[in-house]
């Protein structure tokens, strides 16, 4: 009879490796984000990277393939942090309450590690253009706001629609808020918060703009 022993000692091994290997690959993403946004594109070289991480080219290399490979693997670890900072929000009872609560959420997640956000929406490395897969993946990261809408839609707070139709809209006003945040023509979140809101509104129902006055969330669009 085999012991299970060894197999038990050659798993937590395996296990050890791949803990490693997930360390080492965020090191490497996020040393490649803050030379992006410390020093530019032009910073993102192999050797100059691995040189800040503490590793060999060739790990880089194995990991990601080239440059490019390392540009969308970015892409997707700064999508992937924007969907666990909306899936962090608790959830509320009431689904219009947790809409209007994933805005400030988006936000924040936005402003918090510039080095992703110009890779993702600024085109911070001339020539880098995510591959289809990738542009999918970013988009369901926020696959969240789809679902909560359609909670939205389904308490009758909302008008019936593709949540689609009003994530994406909603989406388009948070990044151009944001961007004119990003660019220092925006004190504060004050406009992000009436252009989003300002989406939302036209697609509530009475019930939904009745739930919105007793809750405090949306206020009325001045005429």
């Amino acid at each position: 009879m085999t012991s299970s022993v060894p197999l038990g000692l050659q798993g937590s091994h395996l296990l050890s490796d791949r803990a490693g290997h997930d360390e080492l690959r965020a090191r490497l993403l996020d040393v490649a984000s803050q030379l992006l946004i410390t020093v530019g594109p032009e910073s993102l070289s192999m050797r100059r990277i691995a040189t800040e991480a503490g590793c060999s080219t060739t790990v880089i290399y194995t990991m990601f393939g080239s440059k490019e490979g390392l540009a969308e693997a970015l892409y997707l670890e700064g999508f992937e942090r924007f969907r666990r900072r909306l899936n962090a929000v608790p959830p509320r009872k009431n689904a219009l309450e947790h809409l209007i609560a994933l805005g400030p959420a988006y936000r924040e997640a936005a402003l918090a590690e510039p080095g992703y956000y110009a890779l993702m929406f600024e085109k911070a490395m001339p020539g880098f253009l995510p591959s289809e897969r990738a542009r999918t993946l970013a988009r369901a990261a926020l696959n969240i706001f789809d679902r909560v809408i359609s909670d939205c839609i389904s308490a009758g707070y909302l008008i019936p629609t593709q949540p689609r139709k009003i994530a994406d809209a909603l989406w388009a006003a948070a990044q151009g808020a944001i961007s004119l945040e990003r660019a220092g023509h925006l004190r504060d979140g004050r406009t992000y918060d009436s252009v989003t809101h300002s989406v939302v509104y036209p697609y509530l129902t009475e019930e939904g703009v009745l739930a919105s006055s007793r809750l405090g969330l949306l206020p009325a669009p001045r005429r």
